[in-house]
């Protein structure tokens, strides 16, 4: 089979998927498949960054609640549709993360992560105590009259397939070029990467904008849905704790690794909140558990166990692509 059509066939498939089903699917369901895309995105923004260039960030939920900032204040100041807003928002966490790049930078492995989530939890009180960012209570859409309600869950259920699109063809392409090749260097040695003329600086600051621009256009996204940015939720630490968990199951260093993630972790949401029930400290328990049994018994994650299992057939159609 022609490898441009084998290549075509997973995305043909799920284009198909965007196409038809605002027309068979409920506002419900099409709300809960956005927040799964949203979660694909951001999960395979931190997989990019930490399995890819080796850099493990856990603030990374400063950049998603920045977005949903963005976007509203952007709409709230014009009068335009709040989906433009969205382009904004990857620009602004590009640049906010290149002004921030050069001081993590500064710091290693243990001491960047840590870095990362203190200038996280700075931002977020910050903006509880900023007025013109609401303060504690957020902002709103001050016209809601520029959104089309009728169709707002097909609208934005095709915006985030469209991320999820964008995300995986720009990924597939990127680590199959010479770029790609040399974050991979990055990661597995660094010294070794120096030593063929690979600029290991550059290529991570170059992954740490992306990864935070793309946080931030899916933060704008999710925090549109809910129609409202609030500091206790859009910079939430649970936001990065859901991208390390999604990554971590589903298995870091793979561009499979977080769609599977993401379906593990909507799975177990609704077992453990809806079918057991549990909720509050009972219910992170159960999801922490999850994440060290898999760490402990498949350290790669579950796509590899799973990759391994398919055999043969797998390993011919990523060949093929």
């Amino acid at each position: 089979m022609n490898k441009l059509v084998v290549r075509s066939i997973p995305f043909a498939l799920f284009a198909a998927f965007l196409a038809i089903s605002p027309f068979v699917l409920g506002d419900g369901a099409l709300h809960l498949a956005n927040e799964m895309f949203i979660i694909i995105v951001i999960a395979s923004m931190w997989n990019f960054l930490a399995g890819y260039a080796g850099l493990v960030s856990l603030g990374h939920q400063m950049y998603f609640g920045a977005g949903g900032y963005v976007l509203f204040m952007f709409a709230n100041a014009t009068g335009m549709s709040p989906y433009f807003g969205i382009p904004m928002a990857f620009a602004f966490g590009a640049c906010a993360a290149a002004i921030i790049a050069p001081v993590l930078f500064r710091l290693r492995d243990a001491y960047f992560a840590i870095a990362s989530w203190v200038i996280a939890e700075v931002v977020s009180i910050a903006v509880q105590k900023t007025d013109a960012l609401g303060g504690i209570s957020g902002v709103s859409l001050s016209d809601i009259s520029v959104l089309d309600f009728t169709r707002f869950e097909s609208q934005m259920f095709l915006i985030g397939g469209a991320m999820v699109l964008l995300t995986v063809l720009g990924f597939l392409w990127l680590l199959r070029s010479e770029p790609g090749l040399a974050f991979m260097c990055v990661r597995d040695n660094e010294l070794a990467a120096r030593t063929i003329g690979v600029d290991v600086w550059r290529n991570r600051f170059l992954a740490y904008v992306l990864s935070a621009a793309g946080c931030a256009a899916a933060g704008a996204l999710s925090c549109l849905s809910g129609l409202t940015v609030q500091p206790g939720n859009a910079l939430s630490a649970d936001w990065t704790a859901i991208m390390t968990f999604v990554v971590v199951v589903g298995g870091i260093g793979t561009l499979e690794g977080p769609i599977l993630g993401t379906l593990i972790y909507f799975a177990l949401r609704q077992l453990l909140t809806v079918v057991l029930p549990l909720s509050g400290t009972w219910y992170m328990v159960a999801m922490g558990g999850v994440a060290v049994a898999t760490m402990l018994y498949s350290p790669a994650g579950l796509w590899p166990i799973l990759r391994d299992k398919l055999g043969g057939n797998w390993l011919a159609i990523r060949r093929a692509m």
